[in-house]
């Protein structure tokens, strides 16, 4: 391994630490801009989406080269497939981020009295977890943490299922307020998806310390199960 080689490999472990804390700061002022309907901060939000993809495609960029200059083998090419995996899902995670900032703004701009129909608190709470174990694994390549991760996921999916019916119903008997409603469950389907993108990185971390790809398997270890048809 020469020098140069190292220290490419140390400048992309730097750039993708720094990205994870640009993501994660901007999905806690996306919350903070929601929770205390602060159009200024979410505003600020969307403006700072610009450079998490500026940086991202860097990102790629070096890993690229990486691959291109050194072809690398074992461990080093599975961090380099792994970060650049990781990097494309926190670019994603700064895209919702915006999305609630404008379903916020939305809601914020309409200046209807209708309330949140669902725990939309403990939803952004729980996935905001979600994110900040994601990027802790990563920094400490923590597998048992990753593990949490990918194990807390189930649980979001639930609060959006919950989040869905409950406003089906709110709409069914409050038409007037549709277009309110339609936003904060567009909220809740954002929070979802940044919990899958915080799974896909937990995943990402175990099988860049251990090469054991586990995206397939439940938490217990075992196959996924095959969906239940409907019909």
């Amino acid at each position: 391994m020469t020098r140069q080689y190292q220290k490419q490999i140390d400048k992309v472990k730097k750039m993708i630490l720094q990205l994870t804390a640009m993501v994660e700061e901007t999905l806690q002022a996306s919350v903070k801009a929601t929770t205390e309907r602060n159009i200024e901060l979410a505003q600020r939000v969307i403006v700072a989406d610009e450079e998490i993809d500026q940086f991202e495609v860097e990102i790629e960029e070096e890993c690229l080269k990486l691959l291109a200059l050194y072809q690398p083998v074992a461990i080093d090419l599975r961090y380099i497939v792994a970060v650049l995996k990781i990097n494309n899902d926190l670019e994603r995670i700064g895209d919702l981020a915006v999305n609630i900032a404008k379903r916020a703004m939305d809601v914020f701009q309409r200046g209807d009295s209708i309330e949140v129909p669902f725990d939309l608190a403990a939803m952004l709470t729980r996935t905001v977890s979600m994110v900040k174990r994601a990027s802790d694994a990563l920094v400490d390549l923590d597998t048992g943490l990753a593990q949490e991760v990918r194990e807390a996921d189930d649980e979001i999916d639930d609060l959006h299922r919950q989040a869905f019916e409950v406003t089906q119903e709110q709409i069914r008997q409050h038409p007037d307020g549709v277009e309110s409603y339609i936003s904060y469950l567009g909220m809740s389907r954002n929070l979802e998806r940044i919990a899958d993108h915080a799974t896909n990185i937990a995943e990402d971390v175990i099988y860049m310390v251990n090469g054991d790809i586990v995206r397939h398997r439940n938490g217990e270890g075992e196959p996924l199960a095959p969906p239940q048809s409907n019909r």
